[in-house]
């Protein structure tokens, strides 16, 4: 149990640095990640997708849909393809990491 926790705390410390760097990377401060509700503005941002689009989040299904479609933004304004997007959606803590960590430039 107290190695399940341990290594559900590392990943959660992955994932904070690795969007603060990839938040860095787009020109948008990377402490936005800390702060809930205002971390998904930051990342439609990042996306290029109009702000209204945190409004569709509230609703079930459509909320998926969205996710996706702002994942994939991230993705190609990131210079990746559908592939990587998939990778983003299905195993976020191994492709954002590679975003923030690898050569991607922001665009």
């Amino acid at each position: 149990m107290a190695a399940a926790s341990i290594l559900y705390f590392l990943v959660v410390i992955l994932m904070i640095v690795s969007f603060w760097i990839v938040f860095q990377k787009a020109n948008k401060p990377g402490w936005a990640i800390l702060i809930p509700i205002y971390n998904i503005l930051v990342m439609l941002q990042v996306a290029k997708k109009p702000w209204w689009w945190i409004l569709l989040f509230l609703i079930p299904i459509v909320n998926l849909v969205f996710a996706i479609m702002m994942y994939h933004a991230i993705s190609v304004n990131f210079g990746k393809g559908a592939g990587f997007t998939v990778g983003m959606i299905f195993l976020p803590f191994i492709f954002i990491p590679i975003l923030a960590f690898g050569d991607a430039k922001y665009s």
